[in-house]
C-alpha cells in the first residue's frame, strides 16, 4: 500500500495530525465580548471564536466506534494504517459562570454515585483543597471563602472533573464515556471555550486495535498513547506546531479550532517506528512534549493515574 503522507511528514507527526480534533466554530456576538474574563484571555479580539463541548465531542463520535486511521511507514518501507480507538482519561473542567454551581449541586443531589469526584479527591490534604472548588461538596467554611476568591478568580471554578482508573479491557470509548456523564453534568455537553478558564484540561488515552492490511503482529505497533489537550479559548491561537507549519496552513477564521496536543506520554513503545523520522528530532520532540504534560500536571497538583502508569512502566 502506497499513501501521500508527503515528503516531511513522520509515522509521528501521522499520528497527531489524524488524532487531533478539529471543532466546528462559532462567532461569539460582539456584545458578549466585553464580558470575558480579562484574566484569562487580556489582549482585545475584534472577533472571538468559540467552540461548545458538545460539538468537541461529536469530533471522537466516529474514533469511538470505528477506531481513527493512522498511515504509518515501517522501517522496511512497508505501509499500512493502524487504527486507534479513544478513552477518555482525564478532564478537568474550570468556569467562571457561577450558575454553574447551582447546576452541580442539583445534578449532585440524591443517592447516585459520583464516580467523578471520589476518583479525584481521595488523596488530597486540607491545604491541597485550597487550591480549588471542593466539586463534591455544596458547602464551605467561612476561613476558606477568601483563599477559594483568589484562587477561583486565576483557575475558575471547578465545576467537573474526572480520572479514569480502570483498566483499558474495563474501559468504554469516549463517546461512550460522555454520554454517560453527561446525563449527570450537562455542562459536559452545552458549555463554550469562552466559559472555560486556562486550567481546563483533557487527556485522551489512545490504544491500538488493528491495522490493515492484517496478517501478523508488529510489535512496533503495540505502543499506546496519552494525548493533553487545552480546552479554553485563551489558547486557541497558541499552536504548539505553528513555528513548523508553512504559512499556507495556518488556520483561517471559521475553519473550525484544532485543539492540538500539548503534552504527550507513551507505553509499549518499541522499536524506532516512532522515533526514526525528522532526522531523528522526533525523539527529541516526544520527551519534550512528555515534559510539558509531567509540569502541567504538578502545576495544577493532579494526580493522573494513566500518566504515572505509563512514566512508571516506562522508567521501572
Amino acid at each position: 500500500m502506497i499513501f501521500d503522507k508527503g515528503s516531511t511528514q513522520s509515522n509521528l507527526d501521522c499520528f497527531l495530525h489524524c488524532t487531533t480534533p478539529t471543532v466546528k466554530s462559532q462567532f461569539l456576538p460582539k456584545s458578549e465580548i466585553r464580558n470575558l474574563n480579562r484574566l484569562w484571555r487580556p489582549w482585545e479580539r475584534e472577533k472571538v471564536e468559540y467552540f461548545t463541548l458538545g460539538d468537541l465531542w461529536n469530533c471522537y463520535d466516529e474514533w469511538s466506534a470505528y477506531g481513527a486511521g493512522v498511515p504509518i511507514v515501517l522501517n522496511n518501507r512497508e505501509t499500512l494504517v493502524q487504527y486507534y480507538v479513544p478513552y477518555l482519561s482525564a478532564i478537568q473542567i474550570f468556569s467562571s459562570n457561577s450558575s454553574l454551581n447551582g447546576l452541580r449541586e442539583e445534578t449532585e443531589s440524591g443517592d447516585g454515585e459520583r464516580e467523578s469526584c471520589s476518583d479525584s479527591f481521595s488523596d488530597e490534604s486540607e491545604s491541597d483543597k485550597l487550591w480549588r472548588w471542593d466539586g463534591c461538596s455544596s458547602e464551605d467554611g467561612g476561613s476558606e471563602q477568601e483563599s477559594l476568591w483568589q484562587v477561583n478568580n486565576r483557575l475558575g471554578y471547578l465545576y467537573f472533573q474526572y480520572f479514569e482508573r480502570s483498566t483499558p479491557y474495563g474501559r468504554v470509548p469516549l463517546m461512550d464515556k460522555i454520554n454517560g456523564l453527561s446525563r449527570r453534568y450537562p455542562g459536559l455537553m452545552s458549555l463554550r471555550s469562552v466559559d472555560l478558564s486556562p486550567a481546563s484540561w483533557m487527556a485522551v488515552a489512545w490504544y491500538p486495535i488493528y491495522h490493515i492490511p492484517m496478517g501478523r503482529t508488529i510489535k512496533d505497533l503495540s505502543t499506546c498513547f496519552l494525548t493533553y489537550h487545552t480546552m479554553s479559548y485563551s489558547f486557541q491561537d497558541m499552536d504548539p506546531e505553528d513555528d513548523i507549519e508553512s504559512p499556507e496552513r495556518k488556520r483561517k477564521d471559521g475553519e473550525g479550532i484544532s485543539l492540538s496536543p500539548f503534552g504527550l506520554a507513551t507505553y509499549k513503545m518499541q522499536g524506532n517506528v516512532w522515533v526514526s523520522g525528522n532526522c531523528g528530532r522526533d525523539q527529541e520532540r516526544l520527551l519534550s512534549l512528555l515534559s510539558v504534560a509531567d509540569s502541567w500536571l504538578k502545576q495544577l497538583r493532579v494526580q493522573h493515574h494513566d500518566f504515572n502508569y505509563f512514566t512508571g512502566i516506562r522508567r521501572g
